[in-house]
């Protein structure tokens, strides 16, 4: 048997977080197989669906390096394939029209209700000849489904699970308008491009038992089914599009790497030991459906931070040069008016969680700072500084040689003269030249600064020190 799995998602928004781990596993689960992975894009609903979101869906996918063997495949271009399928059920009594008006079905929910019943289609339709109700306009197809016995399978994830078939009604397959439902088109999608896993999430579990009992009334066989937990955040709440829930190219924007993102999904529910960082490698090695963890996922932010961290401070310094000079010109920066951006990014990578990080932080080597960090320029720009940075400006003047050393002599040297320890040489020069306390060593700081824009900083230093006394006074 060839493991063929597949994502459908729906062309009706952006692929989130939820997605893109259901698709992450399909797409795992396939390779650790040697299988296919099929993309198919559900758009029968025709008003809500756009082009926008495949693409949105398609760069993600792209975006995570999910590559799809098979597709996109739309269900909008195999609506005759449907429609033969449904006719397949109607000829051989697996299927009915239904001519209950909407107020019928209505009216008949209303009174279960009032009785504490299970609203649930009555089978009204069920056994009543069509020919009886050609007066009727634009029937909906029903699928007959079976009344007697029990639909079991063993869920990759959640373990046997058995539905008795009195449990289900009666669903509609088709609407009025000739176009099928989702549980219809599911089926028939799943028989005619061989898939041997559906791997999707819980919340499609009810959907199950219908589905196969549609696979089985057409005489095939059911796929092997895994149902994957639900992710939430730290409250246990599903995830919300305006926090948590946002686009997977929306991660992307925020500056996480797609291999940081594809590690924290994995480790959403799965685990291989106590293994935290997996190369794509290792993951396809080692993941098993088997080892998804039925339970929900808590979502953390925080450690996909700490994932994305990671996966920066061991990334190639020329890739994050090139994502650094996109971000830059992006915010108009002029990335030719300052150093060399693969050794801004030498001395900065270690200290950024996010690219956005890294990109903020490196734009006071290439343009000037609007304004001092106040807590920065408060605890050191005062008046006790006043000397060391005239000291510092004087002996900067006369290096030729602006380089690392040449600066660290500099320091050094008028930290002995004014008889301070580093730091009170260090921390008023650091926001002197960068605006804040928090920057890559001094040295090297101020040697990609560069000389001119060095000197002309602490000058604006100490004008903002002689200001702040002329205000106190």
């Amino acid at each position: 048997m060839i493991v063929r799995t597949r994502f459908a998602p729906s062309p009706t928004g952006y692929l989130h977080i939820g997605g893109a781990r259901t698709a992450l596993f399909a797409w795992l689960f396939a390779r650790h197989h040697n299988g296919e992975f099929v993309l198919r894009v559900e758009d029968t609903d025709i008003e809500r669906s756009t082009e926008a979101s495949v693409k949105a869906i398609t760069d993600g996918l792209s975006w995570l390096g999910l590559d799809v063997d098979k597709g996109p495949i739309f269900q909008s271009d195999r609506v005759d394939r449907y429609r033969d399928l449904l006719q397949q059920l109607l000829q051989n009594g697996n299927a009915y029209h239904c001519y209950c008006s909407r107020e019928q079905l209505d009216q008949e929910r209303q009174q279960q209700k009032a009785q504490g019943l299970k609203p649930r289609y009555s089978g009204r339709c069920r056994d009543l000849a069509g020919t009886h109700h050609q007066e009727a306009k634009e029937p909906v197809i029903r699928f007959r489904n079976p009344s007697q016995g029990v639909v079991v399978f063993e869920d990759q994830v959640r373990g046997r699970i058995a539905i008795s078939n009195q449990e289900l009604d009666d669903l509609v397959i088709a609407r009025a308008n000739g176009m099928p439902t989702y549980n219809f088109a599911v089926v028939a999608d799943d028989l005619d491009m061989e898939i041997s896993h559906v791997i999707r999430g819980d919340d499609h579990i009810n959907n199950t038992p219908r589905q196969i009992n549609i696979l089985e009334a057409l005489g095939a066989r059911p796929p092997i089914y895994a149902h994957v937990p639900m992710i939430v955040n730290s409250d246990g709440q599903r995830l919300s599009k305006r926090h948590e829930a946002v686009s997977v190219l929306e991660y992307k924007e925020q500056g996480f790497l797609p291999e940081a993102l594809r590690n924290y999904l994995i480790r959403l529910g799965w685990s291989a030991g106590d293994q935290e960082i997996f190369s794509l490698k290792e993951m396809i090695e080692k993941f098993d459906i088997l080892n998804v963890n039925g339970a929900a996922a808590a979502f953390d932010i925080d450690k996909l931070r700490w994932f994305n961290q990671h996966y920066i401070k061991n990334a190639d310094v020329s890739r994050l040069s090139l994502e650094l000079a996109h971000r830059l010109k992006g915010d108009g920066v002029d990335i030719n008016s300052g150093p060399a951006l693969i050794n801004v990014v030498e001395v900065l990578q270690e200290r950024c969680e996010t690219l956005v990080e890294l990109t903020n932080k490196s734009k006071y080597f290439f343009e000037e700072f609007e304004e001092y960090d106040e807590i920065a320029a408060k605890k050191h720009l005062r008046s006790s500084a006043e000397k060391i940075l005239i000291s510092l400006r004087d002996e900067f003047i006369l290096v030729d040689a602006w380089e690392v050393f040449a600066i660290k002599e500099v320091v050094y040297r008028v930290a002995e003269n004014n008889a301070v320890k580093l730091g009170k040489i260090a921390q008023p020069l650091r926001v002197a030249v960068s605006g804040n306390s928090a920057t890559p060593p001094i040295d090297e700081t101020v040697a990609l600064v560069g000389k001119d824009r060095t000197i002309s900083r602490i000058g604006r230093a100490l004008k903002y020190i002689e200001d702040r006394q002329r205000g106190a006074a």
